[in-house]
């Protein structure tokens, strides 16, 4: 339905690379080879979002690096809205409100990335979390959000190591959902 309403492919790619995730940051040729896209058209809709307010840059070393603009007074809802596009919402609202002893949740993968996919990756964090539960209310969801949505879990002790390996969006913590970070 999104990309309806934003025709150009490059922009929508933009805005899940940076406001699906705030936090995640590129470059013109990284981006360029990530999007398989000529870096012109990519340059032109970088500095209308910069131009706008939406993106904010610094340059390291010879890069200019990219990032959404987190103070910009539209960014929660364009995050806000593009949760809802690639099916977050339905999964707060249909799983992880509904698993008991759920520490946090997290999305991992290609969406932390920014990266459009058929896939969700999401990751829940718990002591005695009920896979097999989990997995009966996941099967329902995939047909809402019309994605694959794949589990992880993992035990609280081990999150620290596998967050500094990992791109990840945290998408609920201790009973209520959260914005990134």
């Amino acid at each position: 339905m999104l990309d309806t309403l934003i025709t150009s492919k490059t922009r929508l790619k933009l805005l899940l690379k940076f406001f699906l995730n705030g936090n995640n940051k590129s470059y013109l040729r990284g981006l360029e080879s990530e999007f398989g896209e000529s870096s012109n058209a990519i340059r032109i809709e970088l500095n209308r979002f910069e131009e706008a307010g939406l993106l904010v840059s610094a340059t390291e070393g010879n890069k200019k690096i990219y990032q959404a603009n987190k103070n910009n007074s539209i960014y929660n809802d364009i995050h806000n809205l593009l949760m809802k596009f690639v099916g977050i919402d339905e999964i707060i609202e249909k799983v992880l409100r509904r698993v008991g002893d759920l520490q946090s949740a997290y999305i991992i993968g290609d969406f932390a990335r920014g990266i459009d996919s058929q896939q969700i990756d999401l990751l829940l964090v718990g002591s005695k979390l009920n896979e097999k539960y989990i997995l009966s209310l996941i099967n329902k969801v995939e047909g809402l959000v019309k994605r694959h949505i794949n589990l992880s879990t993992l035990v609280p002790e081990q999150l620290p190591e596998f967050l500094t390996s990992t791109n990840s969006l945290l998408i609920w913590s201790g009973g209520s959902s959260k914005d990134s970070n």
